[in-house]
């Protein structure tokens, strides 16, 4: 074979190029990773029920969210330390998501500084993912430097009060290698030794004091970017989180690695679609590897999917191109699923094609 050709290819060849420890600490979740197999297992329950004698002659996948037009739903999950998976980290995801068009949201918990993530690839769609950096003071640091860098939307994940119990980095007492750190925290003044041990690495992004009323705070620090919660996976939560004025709602168990035995987000996508409507952006995340997947999600309410894990896999196989390559694979899958189910736009893909 002359290449990845599907994203299972891309994952089986990253796992020969990356070592033991880093390949766990991407593939791994949650204790017995339930979760992480069950976001999976939720895309395979579904099954899809194409239109026929539909004109799919022609067939476009741009799509607009929270303002900005996009080439495509495929959007890019905010995901740790990329420089784990390649020396240039997040600037060659940068540059591979820009190339292939997808909109990247950077996590606070990057191996590149947030402004120059944004300087490796100028004009491209980005949000920035915020965890709260202990104090209202850093994270409003983060967020006046994300606004200021040109970040179009804030990103607030929310379900990190304390970091999962993800067995498979404590059996390989799994520490950051040497050169690698959260830029970002780092800079926000977080003190803490990030390879002492196998979860500490971790310490900065969890925090249990985030609450609800702290939406306010963070809405006036973002300077007016619409604000979308991470981590939901029930219907109460996200009608609370849109009455509170949040623009969107990212449907997420955080890929099986916090709570095992938590919910599949495609499981917990309808509902909150229904609760939510047209009043709020939905992204879901979580087992997303075929253009069928995609088809699915969308059909069951979601505007546009998240990768995470196969992100690490492209950057591992060929760093920027390998990132563009990723997602291109995936969009190649989503026309000839759009053309076979009888959709030639985005807007066509509803519930009725899926059961």
């Amino acid at each position: 074979m002359s290449g990845p050709i599907s994203l299972r290819d891309f994952e089986e060849s990253a796992a020969t190029v990356l070592p033991a420890g880093v390949n766990d600490w991407v593939a791994g979740g949650a204790e017995d990773e339930q979760t992480v197999a069950g976001n999976r297992a939720a895309f395979s329950r579904r099954v899809i029920r194409g239109r026929v004698l539909a004109d799919v002659s022609a067939r476009n996948q741009t799509v607009t969210l929270l303002g900005t037009r996009l080439a495509h739903p495929i959007v890019i999950a905010p995901t740790a330390l990329h420089q784990i998976a390649h020396p240039d980290g997040e600037l060659a995801t940068a540059r591979g998501a820009a190339a292939s068009g997808a909109l990247y949201a950077v996590s606070t918990a990057a191996s590149a500084r947030l402004e120059d993530v944004a300087a490796a690839a100028p004009g491209a769609p980005r949000w920035f993912q915020l965890y709260h950096a202990g104090t209202q003071a850093r994270s409003e640091s983060l967020l006046r430097r994300a606004v200021a860098a040109g970040y179009s939307a804030i990103v607030l994940t929310v379900d990190v009060p304390i970091l999962g119990r993800r067995e498979r980095d404590l059996r390989n007492r799994f520490v950051l290698p040497e050169g690698v750190r959260m830029a970002n925290v780092d800079e926000g003044g977080v003190a803490a030794d990030e390879r002492d041990s196998a979860r500490s690495w971790a310490n900065p992004i969890a925090d249990t004091a985030l609450r609800w009323d702290d939406l306010g705070w963070i809405r006036a620090a973002a300077g007016g970017l619409p604000l979308l919660v991470k981590g939901v996976v029930r219907a109460d939560d996200a009608e609370r989180a849109v009455a509170a004025g949040c623009a969107g709602i990212w449907v997420s168990n955080h890929g099986g690695r916090q709570q095992d035995g938590a919910i599949a987000s495609l499981d917990a996508l309808p509902e909150i679609a229904d609760v939510v409507g047209d009043r709020a952006a939905i992204v879901v995340d979580g087992g997303v590897r075929r253009g069928t997947d995609v088809l699915k999600a969308i059909a069951l309410g979601a505007n546009a999917v998240a990768l995470g894990r196969p992100i690490f896999w492209g950057l591992a196989v060929g760093g920027a191109l390998g990132v563009q390559q990723v997602i291109e694979t995936l969009r190649r899958e989503l026309d000839a699923a759009m053309a076979l189910a009888g959709c030639s736009r985005i807007v066509d893909i509803d519930r009725s094609l899926v059961r």
